[in-house]
């Protein structure tokens, strides 16, 4: 099933050849990912990328780790450069229909205050959920998991070994620099991703294994709130102005 672990451990490949490499490993795998599931051959996997499979183990160590890699960036893609995952950007543009409707949450970053955020934030929301309702291929592949996750447990496993701030890194690196700089409060950030996408992204996820939709007016009110609520449980806790004191 090729699911034994790399030859030797040590750390990924790295550099711009290595990184063009990785790209098309993913590529490759998501495309047959998604024609054969998770079954398919690791060696079928590295020709298909046109590298050997050492590479491919190099890269990713076993095949539950690039099947999780490729199914996270299916997650983050949505949200633009930060989590394309190996596409190049013609094929991003392809798939989403245009880059003005992807939220990139890099803007978030050039927010200064909380009004500039909380509109940012609530752009983002209502891109993302555009996004995701035009990304067909984004959709096959959680199928995908909910299919193979049954058949092969260690998939299963390796996924929340990831963690949560694996499967997210766009989301992940915007809300760690927006607590940085003082923006957000951000005590347990695993907490906060996860908070995010059940507010934004997750009920869009459950109507869809239902066979509908969510719509897009009870979509928008669902981010003008949840961005409301995400904001008002992080707001960052005022410092108390010292006390002053009259002299004697």
């Amino acid at each position: 099933m090729d699911a034994q672990p790399a030859p030797a451990a040590k750390p990924a490949p790295t550099g711009p050849r290595a990184a063009r490499k990785r790209q098309a490993i993913v590529r490759a795998a998501r495309d047959l990912f998604l024609r054969e599931g998770f079954g398919v051959g690791m060696d079928a996997i590295a020709a298909e990328a046109g590298v050997s499979k050492v590479t491919v183990y190099n890269h990713f160590g076993s095949k539950e780790a690039l099947f999780t890699a490729v199914v996270a960036g299916g997650l983050d893609e949505p949200l633009g450069d930060g989590g394309r995952s190996g596409r190049s950007e013609q094929e991003t543009q392809g798939t989403q229909g245009g880059r003005s409707d992807v939220p990139d949450l890099a803007r978030l970053l050039d927010a200064d205050g909380p009004d500039a955020l909380k509109a940012a934030l609530t752009d983002a929301g209502r891109a993302w959920g555009r996004a995701l309702r035009a990304d067909t291929e984004g959709r096959a592949l959680r199928t995908l998991v909910a299919t193979e996750v049954h058949r092969f447990p260690e998939l299963g496993r390796a996924w929340r070994a990831h963690g949560p701030a694996g499967h997210h890194p766009a989301v992940t690196n915007a809300l760690r620099t927006l607590a940085d700089r003082g923006l957000l409060d951000i005590p347990d950030l695993e907490v906060a991703v996860l908070q995010l996408y059940s507010l934004l992204v997750f009920p869009q996820m459950v109507f869809e294994q239902h066979g509908t939709e969510l719509g897009e007016e009870l979509g928008d009110r669902l981010v003008v709130d949840g961005v409301e609520m995400f904001l008002r449980r992080y707001a960052p806790v005022p410092s108390s102005a010292p006390s002053s004191t009259t002299a004697i």
